[in-house]
């Protein structure tokens, strides 16, 4: 008898464990299905819907209700850029029987500043590293001053940032709703070529020649010497294209995130991003984004090295390279990155 009542306190104990479980993800169910339908309304309802510091206002207040000049043509300019991601989330919702779901484990991507009420989604090959500098300048209390002063292997260790796949779910719902959340994006095959270069032609990046190269080489390149097969260090654009396409690369799981599309890293026909900023425009768009935080002043954004960016026309050199059809497989692939984003399809392009 006292064996039963053992048991059954213990199965209402597991009971109750995975009662609480799915309340959880019930509720981050309610909140990204409503989130779908966010991006159609223009928000502007903070006298009651955002908790700010007494006596101040935080960047998704000033975002929408610009108190300064200089911010209103800017407010234009963005509100347009999130009509044409909700324009695309609705073409895509209405063509698509499939209905994604997010997952806390989902939000790996969204950095999180509580001070400034910032999430950042980082996407690489977007300035990431010096967004990453940034966000510890701004969450770092004091401890950094110039991002610049950040080495770059720094900015991408994670505990050195909080990502909103840490909170609760309570707490993550309560943040999408108040902080403001901004992305970078980058025409998309710029984006890929830069990746290439940096992941599979530069002689430091070894570990991506092993865990990649290797890989490569030995699925899409006939008669391969022992030495590529080995190291993985001199992997061709055609090779890697091959392998981004390649039906057998999707069943692996997800692409990398240097090569992963930006619609899979940041979600945005789930989450609601009040500001997108362009790569083409990059030094403008982030100190908008410091200015409506109200860190103008005291941090800015740094300048890159423009000399080594890869540029339209080097894509095209290396697209040349490569076949028509897999022209239009890649841009199938990235095809949604280049709608919701707005790039034009590049005229070296050839769609059979």
């Amino acid at each position: 008898m006292k064996q039963t009542l053992l048991e059954l306190m213990r199965m209402s104990r597991i009971c109750r464990m995975v009662l609480a479980t799915c309340l959880g993800s019930f509720i981050l169910v309610i909140f990204y299905f409503q989130s779908m339908f966010q991006p159609v309304m223009r928000r502007n309802q903070f006298a009651v819907d955002v908790c700010c510091r007494k006596g101040s206002r935080n960047a998704l207040q000033e975002l929408y209700n610009p108190t300064q000049s200089e911010f209103s043509s800017a407010a234009i300019l963005h509100q347009g850029r999130r009509d044409q991601v909700a324009e695309s989330c609705r073409a895509q919702s209405a063509s698509s029987r499939k209905r994604r779901v997010l997952t806390p484990g989902d939000l790996k991507h969204l950095v999180v500043d509580e001070e400034h009420e910032l999430i950042y989604c980082y996407v690489p090959k977007v300035a990431c590293t010096n967004w990453k500098r940034v966000m510890m300048v701004l969450t770092g209390r004091g401890k950094y001053s110039d991002p610049m002063e950040i080495p770059s292997n720094e900015a991408h260790v994670p505990s050195n940032l909080k990502y909103l796949n840490q909170y609760s779910i309570a707490e993550i719902n309560h943040r999408l709703k108040s902080y403001l959340k901004f992305l970078f994006v980058r025409e998309p095959f710029e984006r890929l070529v830069s990746a290439y270069r940096n992941k599979f032609t530069l002689k430091y990046n070894s570990s991506f020649h092993r865990r990649f190269g290797t890989k490569i080489v030995r699925r899409y390149r006939k008669n391969a010497t022992q030495e590529a097969l080995l190291n993985g260090a001199d992997v061709k654009f055609r090779e890697f294209a091959e392998y981004l396409v390649d039906p057998a690369t999707q069943r692996d799981g997800p692409l990398n995130e240097h090569w992963q599309t930006v619609y899979q890293l940041c979600h945005p026909c789930h989450i609601h991003y009040d500001l997108v900023g362009k790569y083409e425009t990059l030094e403008e768009d982030a100190n908008y984004v410091l200015r409506l935080a109200g860190v103008g002043e005291s941090v800015r954004f740094p300048t890159y090295a423009k000399s080594t960016r890869t540029t339209d026309s080097m894509t095209a050199q290396f697209f040349s390279n490569i076949s028509s059809q897999q022209h239009s497989q890649l841009f199938q692939l990235y095809k949604l990155d280049f709608l919701m984003f707005n790039y034009s399809t590049p005229s070296y392009l050839r769609l059979d």
